[in-house]
């Protein structure tokens, strides 16, 4: 029911701490109307005690005043605390639902969503959602103050009210046109923003890559003017938020001023009371305060469902059914209905395609990261209990994660192999530059080269030793020489057992068993390297262009 639209996911946070909330709004109200009485005991300390020069009364009433001032101090923090304690509960809550959503995805997260959105999301609308919160505390009781002095106003001066309730009208109405503008806004400058975070986690993890190709002014000329149109739109968004702002202070000075006047004149043709005259002023004065709250909190609010929207898009991103189906009893054949391609036991097939978008969604459909209708044997793998497809199928991408610790344990994982086994899997990638199982490797690489974490990644997939391996671009940050060394490495380590890669590398294309031709994501045709070179011409452009780009140093 939460991700049902923003409006549902902010009742859905009220409704997780409904004692806390229903005393927030109880220490809002009072502390508001402990700010709307004090008029009210003005006015009778004035009229009962100093225009007589009445001593008891004057001590009286000013007693009733000190109390409630004390009073007011308490409810002040009680409230804030309340309040505080309600936007933390919800930005926690907020953030242990997106965890707990994308733990569930898992692997496949950064298939579904960028990881500057990610960002932007744990560090921007998790906060915004919280303070839309306000409103159920400040919100409800400035409602509750402004219905309790335009009573207390009603008793002094009709007309008076009237006036009062004609500037809350205007107040409205010039208002509600500037909080529009302000969503509309706010909506897509967190659309932008979420664009040029992504656009700064992508540069800043090929940072290397990209200083070592010459390409680091051209991202950061791209991501200044990305950078200058987010500036561009906070500013417009700034600019809404500045006319409320001064709005929200300027026109309740301005009724303060007119109904000041109106009563004085009042007053002077002795229709009001000098202390009424006091408890107009002070409860006209007061109501700036409910004023800027309910303006602000629409402003929070506003915001609050910008960001809401953006969260309940990410809860809504499908997570993979478990399933329960049984698997097959050995190594199967791999089939992807979609595409056509087939991936047999004890065979090196390689897809082959211009577009490689269209041959990784074919290895994440065969891998299950994706909505798949592919079988597996006789089985659909989407039907099949999916530890066992885990345990069964690797699918190795080429910007997989590496974790911080030893080669031995970043190699290794969670397989327990032995160091026998990883010093092979090691050769196998040709990673044995990177000095022992010993060596610290960094969090994500960042202490290697942008080819050794690459051989590192399929070091670790070699190291796994799966039924059917599937790879992404293995060898696309290594030189032409330790290419070569792979694709007569990974040959030989993956003997027996099925392996399907995605590559345009002539040179591991000619290790294959049958290459797989894509065209505009379907198999166009299949056969060994040579073959495929001597008959199919758009086969021998790709890999001519691939050859031609092929790069210089790992």
């Amino acid at each position: 029911m939460r991700t049902r639209g923003p409006g549902w996911y902010l009742g859905w946070l009220v409704g997780r701490q409904k004692r806390r909330i229903a005393l927030g709004a109880v220490w809002s109200t009072l502390w508001m109307l402990s700010l709307a009485i004090t008029p009210y005991l003005l006015s009778q300390a004035v009229d009962r005690g100093l225009r007589p020069r009445q001593a008891g009364p004057l001590l009286a009433w000013a007693g009733a005043i000190f109390a409630v001032g004390v009073a007011n101090a308490v409810l002040g923090i009680l409230r804030h605390r309340t309040m505080t304690n309600i936007r933390l509960d919800g930005a926690l809550r907020t953030a242990d639902a997106v965890m707990a959503h994308g733990v569930a995805l898992g692997a496949a997260l950064p298939r579904r969503i960028t990881a500057g959105e990610v960002v932007t999301i744990g560090i921007g609308d998790v906060w915004l959602v919280a303070r839309a919160l306000t409103v159920t505390g400040p919100g409800v009781g400035a409602v509750v103050a402004y219905a309790v002095v335009m009573t207390l106003l009603v008793r002094v001066s009709g007309m008076i009210a009237l006036v009062v309730a004609a500037g809350v009208v205007v107040l409205a109405l010039v208002l509600g046109p500037l909080l529009r503008r302000l969503n509309t806004a706010g909506g897509e400058y967190r659309e932008r923003q979420g664009r040029l975070a992504t656009r700064l986690v992508d540069v800043l993890g090929g940072l290397r890559i990209l200083n070592g190709l010459g390409g680091k002014d051209a991202h950061l000329r791209r991501y200044a003017a990305q950078s200058d149109a987010v500036r561009a739109e906070g500013y417009r968004m700034g600019g809404a938020l500045s006319w409320i702002s001064a709005l929200g202070d300027g026109l309740p000075t301005i009724f303060l001023a007119a109904v000041t006047w109106l009563a004085a004149r009042l007053t002077v043709r002795g229709e009001l009371t000098v202390g009424e005259l006091v408890a107009v002023y002070g409860y006209v004065a007061i109501l700036v305060v409910p004023t800027w709250m309910l303006i602000f909190s629409a402003g929070d609010v506003s915001r609050g469902v910008i960001a809401a929207r953006r969260i309940i898009a990410f809860l809504r991103l499908p997570v993979e059914e478990p399933g329960d189906g049984t698997a097959p009893g050995g190594p199967a054949v791999l089939r992807d209905p979609e595409s056509g391609v087939v991936a047999e036991p004890g065979r090196l097939t390689m897809l082959a395609s211009a577009r490689p978008h269209d041959a990784a969604a074919i290895i994440d459909r065969l891998g299950r990261y994706a909505p798949t209708a592919a079988s597996w044997g006789s089985y659909r793998i989407a039907e099949v209990a999916k530890p066992a497809v885990r345990e069964r199928i690797l699918v190795a991408d080429h910007d997989a994660d590496l974790f911080a610790g030893t080669l031995r344990d970043v190699v290794a994982g969670c397989t327990g192999a032995g160091d026998d086994a990883i010093r092979r899997a090691i050769g196998a990638a040709v990673a044995t530059d990177i000095a022992g199982l010993d060596h610290l490797v960094e969090r994500d690489g960042r202490n290697l080269s942008g080819g050794q974490r690459q051989r590192v990644r399929l070091a670790r997939a070699l190291a796994a030793d799966p039924e059917m391996l599937l790879a992404t671009d293995p060898t696309s940050a290594v030189d032409a020489h330790t290419e070569a060394a792979v694709a007569e490495r990974l040959a030989a380590a993956r003997a027996g057992r099925g392996t399907l890669l995605s590559t345009t590398s002539p040179v591991l294309l000619d290790r294959a068993d049958v290459v797989l031709y894509l065209v505009d994501g379907r198999v166009a045709a299949s056969g060994t390297h040579r073959e495929l070179l001597e008959r199919e011409p758009g086969y021998r452009d790709l890999v001519n262009r691939t050859f031609a780009a092929a790069p210089e140093a790992s």
